[in-house]
């Protein structure tokens, strides 16, 4: 059981963890152990969480969501199974503690009709100046 904060909590069956050899530096470990965590999760199937949540969470997840609707991530920093696996759990508590913050909806704004009026009083002011800088004729 996994929780994300005071009201949400994932189930075991949600979560599946899978131990594979990591790659990378760690001499005969990492020919022996099996210390790398892929964590699957499956999201769309979770009753914890509302559809808006969901559908925030597909969009951060990005490629590491599946056509079958779960989150899988990978986790191979340290050397240590156990500290992996804490890792790749937290950074998934993360994902969704950042799906559950819905974003402010934007207020179309127009700009009021004095400051148009001061742009355009200021941009032919600007071109007068540049405009005197022009050859001097012999006239």
């Amino acid at each position: 059981m996994l929780r994300i904060n005071d009201t949400i909590t994932l189930q075991d069956w949600e979560l599946t963890e899978q131990f594979m050899r990591a790659s990378g530096p760690g001499g005969q470990n990492v020919n022996k152990v099996s210390t790398a965590v892929e964590l699957r999760f499956e999201a769309e199937r979770s009753p914890s969480l509302t559809p808006a949540v969901k559908k925030r969470l597909r969009r951060l997840a990005g490629r590491r969501w599946t056509k079958e609707g779960a989150i899988v991530l990978y986790c191979d920093e340290t050397r240590s199974q156990a500290r992996n696996r804490d890792l790749i759990r937290e950074r998934l508590a993360e994902m969704i503690a950042q799906a559950l913050v819905a974003p402010k909806r934007r207020i179309a704004t127009k700009p009021s009709r004095g400051s148009i009026q001061r742009r355009i009083a200021a941009k032919k002011q600007r071109g007068a100046v540049k405009s005197l800088r022009g050859k001097i004729d012999e006239d």
